[in-house]
């Protein structure tokens, strides 16, 4: 398992090593013990896995507030993604960049997203599936939305008129949120 630096800080891309032969492969998609090895202390305590049918659709930019902020581990298990953290962190060097990266089965990449980041992504193929643990539960209460195309963060999603969920279609600006990770 390698750990990719990314220009932002604490966000890293995790490359499993995927064992293949004429019969498939096998990777370990999440290791406690290499995440240790590779300096990341990570507690990840919930799966969730979403379709989405169409290219074009776009879920995020989400986050979680104090005191469930939530770091993800993401991986795309059917389709393409681009795959997009936003660092929302006020102290951080790297505040209010963002990294995108392709997830495709095919490339095994994941993306660790940490505590304070927003997350999103939008589909680059028809029947995407997407799989992230979590290293805290879901709270409603604690659920945040960014506008996905707020210019004060700038995301080049690569796409026009994204298919947006009622939620992420009503998402405000980053300037109207207060937003605690701690």
């Amino acid at each position: 398992m390698n750990k990719i630096e990314t220009p932002l800080k604490d966000c890293y891309v995790i490359e499993p090593n995927v064992i293949g032969d004429s019969r498939g492969w096998f990777m370990e998609s999440y290791s406690k013990k290499k995440f240790e090895e590779l300096d990341l202390d990570y507690d990840f305590i919930q799966d969730n896995h979403s379709f989405s049918s169409q290219v074009g659709i776009l879920r995020g930019i989400h986050c979680q507030v104090a005191p469930y902020a939530q770091a993800k581990l993401v991986r795309c298990t059917r389709g393409k993604i681009l795959d997009v953290a936003v660092d929302l962190r006020t102290e951080s060097p790297t505040y209010k960049q963002w990294f995108a990266v392709e997830l495709t089965p095919e490339n095994a990449k994941q993306l660790l997203v940490p505590r304070g980041f927003g997350h999103g992504f939008v589909t680059l193929s028809d029947d995407c599936e997407v799989q992230y643990k979590t290293d805290n539960f879901y709270n409603f209460e604690s659920d945040r939305s960014i506008q996905f195309d707020d210019p004060e963060i700038g995301v080049m999603w690569g796409i026009e008129n994204p298919m947006l969920s009622e939620k992420d279609s009503k998402a405000l600006p980053l300037s109207k949120h207060v937003l605690e990770f701690e």
